[in-house]
């Protein structure tokens, strides 16, 4: 027995030295970086709106996935910054151009220069239908159809009362404007048959922006002290007639819809301080650009435009929103 013991003893330890060495791990494999494919130009309305901070941030992140680097540039709503950008972007020998257009008109003979150029160009958000030029393709919200969201939100907003709305406006931009068509077309549709009617009694440029859409909500109240409502063509210009209205004491009295679904709209709409926006998905505006210009790299059809549907959101979707406080 003793003996046996002796004869187990070596490989007990062989064992005990066998569980105590150390594992080498295996070897890490990292993915390749794509080949770089060349650069894609980019020039955006205005990045100071966090609203085109995300298409810029979400066409940089899915075109880095793909091998191609970008250039972000904010035209600050000014056309002839951004018609610099373009010629920029076509000395530099950009793989493609993606402007969302300041004004959809003025910015015709510089898209005409990148056609001449060879450079596909494409619109992200706010699109160009103008005669003229040649585009890749159109990726933007559906906002016809949010306009027409809008009104309906208006509706249920001012209930059977109905009563006065100023629209907080931003012309130049063409999406701007098929926004403000939907809207006007429900709430005409609804004047037909409705025995309290709502109407629509000023227009003014809220710029899209908090600074002007304070100015221009201050005007609609002084010129319509009995104003109920008003609809903002995004959240900054509606944010700014919400403190306008605070300011002159006549919360309980005005509703206001915006449109975008910007972080701080959502949280405005939980503080009941908008009544509804029609949200839009700028992350996925980004993501189909790009998705767009690998596809013509490939030879592959591409749809000449590409709407994505808003989705109205009211204080009850906020109040599940776990990224709002």
């Amino acid at each position: 027995m003793k003996l046996h013991c002796l004869r187990l003893l070596p490989l007990a330890l062989s064992l005990l030295v066998a569980c105590g060495k150390p594992s080498v791990p295996p070897p890490v494999v990292v993915a390749p970086a794509p080949a770089k494919k060349g650069t894609i130009g980019v020039t955006l309305l205005t990045l100071q709106n966090p609203f085109f901070k995300v298409i810029g941030d979400s066409i940089t992140a899915e075109a880095a996935k793909h091998g191609y680097d970008t250039i972000v540039l904010s035209a600050d709503t000014d056309v002839a910054r951004q018609a610099n950008h373009v010629k920029d972007f076509i000395v530099k020998k950009c793989v493609a151009i993606v402007l969302s257009p300041c004004e959809s008109r003025s910015i015709v003979p510089v898209i005409q220069e990148a056609n001449a150029a060879g450079i596909p160009v494409l619109t992200v958000d706010i699109p160009c239908n103008e005669p003229g030029v040649k585009l890749l393709t159109q990726v933007a919200t559906d906002n016809f159809g949010g306009g027409k969201e809008a009104g309906q939100a208006m509706i249920e907003a001012l209930g059977a009362a109905g009563g006065k709305v100023a629209i907080l406006h931003f012309k130049q931009a063409e999406s701007c404007r098929l926004r403000v068509k939907g809207f006007r077309e429900v709430i005409d549709a609804h004047n037909a048959k409705a025995d309290a009617k709502i109407n629509m009694v000023m227009e003014l440029d809220g710029g899209g922006a908090k600074d002007v859409g304070y100015k221009a909500a201050e005007d609609a109240l002084q010129a319509h002290g009995d104003l109920r409502g008003v609809f903002a063509i995004n959240d900054p210009s509606a944010l700014g007639a919400r403190a306008a209205i605070e300011k002159a004491g006549k919360t309980a009295q005005i509703v206001i819809v915006g449109f975008d679904g910007q972080p701080e709209g959502k949280q405005a709409i939980k503080d009941g301080k908008i009544y509804a926006d029609p949200i839009q998905f700028p992350d996925k505006m980004g993501i189909e650009i790009v998705r767009a210009i690998v596809k013509h790299s490939k030879g592959e059809d591409v749809p000449k435009e590409l709407l994505i549907p808003t989705s109205l959101y009211r204080k009850a979707d906020a109040m599940k929103d776990a990224e709002l406080k």
